[in-house]
């Protein structure tokens, strides 16, 4: 019998054998699972995946509110020679 994990961690055989389990506990916390004793996948409430997923704005809002915007920042391309590559 495999040990029920006390955290938020699975390994795949744990999480596999617990699918039902895994997926109650993600409606309240993300579930991590893990293959060869690294993270692999995150499991996730569906509510938690639209809320992170949710477009905030466009790409030329978001440059237009960067804390950069009107810095002095040298953005001139260097010139250099390129560099003899042995092929």
């Amino acid at each position: 019998m495999l040990p029920v994990p006390k955290d938020t961690n699975w390994t795949v055989a744990g999480a596999k054998a617990r699918l039902s389990e895994v997926i109650e506990r993600a409606q309240s916390s993300p579930q991590t699972i893990t293959k060869n004793g690294k993270p692999s996948v995150v499991v996730v409430s569906a509510e938690e995946w639209q809320r992170k997923t949710v477009r905030k704005g466009t790409l030329a809002q978001f440059l237009l509110e960067s804390p950069l915007r009107g810095a002095d920042l040298d953005l001139e391309r260097q010139r250099d020679e390129p560099r003899d590559l042995l092929l």
